[in-house]
This record gives structure tokens, C-alpha cells and sequence, in this order.
């Protein structure tokens, strides 16, 4: 059970970090034309806090995966993964406004499909 809650957990860490990093692209505004602004763009980017804290987010993740990848099989753990795609979309959706087309309904429709043929194995 501590597996899947690992499993859980690097889940919602990676989430975490790309609804953050993206909150922040958003909030920092377009990428600037010139090669010296972009790399000062992407450093305060990188010193941003909320930036610093979707990477310790990725990093948690990966303590998590470790973890769980000392009770469980790969191909059983890592389909649920693509629970991450769900989670980004609802949440780029609700939070930024993204849109969900037909097409991405019917992509994570497959995603969810996929997990539950894979869960009956």
C-alpha cells in the first residue's frame, strides 16, 4: 500500500510542478527576442521561488518513484503516470483557462481507457 501512495505522491509532485512553472511563464510574460534578455529571462526564471519550488517538486518525485520502484513492478507502477496528463489538462483548464478540445477528450478518454485495461492485468 506504501507502493501506491509513492506512486501517488510523485503523481501530484509532478503536477505540482508544471501547473506551477507554467503559472509563473504566464506571470513572467513572452520570452524576449534578444539572446542576452532570454537567458536573463530564463535565470530569474530559475531564481523565481515558486520556479525553485516546482523543482524541489520534481526532485520529491523522484525520491517518491525511487521508493516505489523498490516494491513494485515498472510496468505495473509506471501506466499510472499518465494520470498526469489527466491531472494537467483539468488543471490547465480550471486554473489558466486552457481549452479542452474533443480531440484532448478523446485523447485522455484512450489515457483512461489504457489504465483501466492495464489495471485488469
Amino acid at each position: 500500500m506504501l507502493s501506491y501512495l509513492l506512486v501517488a505522491l510523485t503523481i501530484l509532485f509532478t503536477v505540482y510542478g508544471q501547473i506551477a512553472i507554467k503559472w509563473q511563464v504566464l506571470h513572467a510574460g513572452p520570452l524576449p527576442a534578444g539572446s542576452s534578455d532570454k537567458l536573463l529571462f530564463v535565470i530569474r526564471l530559475l531564481l523565481n521561488p515558486w520556479v525553485v519550488s516546482a523543482l524541489l517538486a520534481a526532485f520529491a518525485a523522484a525520491i517518491c518513484w525511487i521508493g516505489a520502484m523498490t516494491k513494485l513492478e515498472l510496468s505495473k507502477a509506471y501506466p499510472f503516470m499518465a494520470l498526469n496528463f489527466i491531472l494537467v489538462t483539468v488543471f490547465a483548464n480550471l486554473l489558466f483557462g486552457e481549452p479542452v478540445t474533443w480531440p484532448k477528450v478523446a485523447g485522455l478518454s484512450l489515457v483512461i481507457l489504457g489504465l483501466l485495461m492495464g489495471g485488469m492485468t
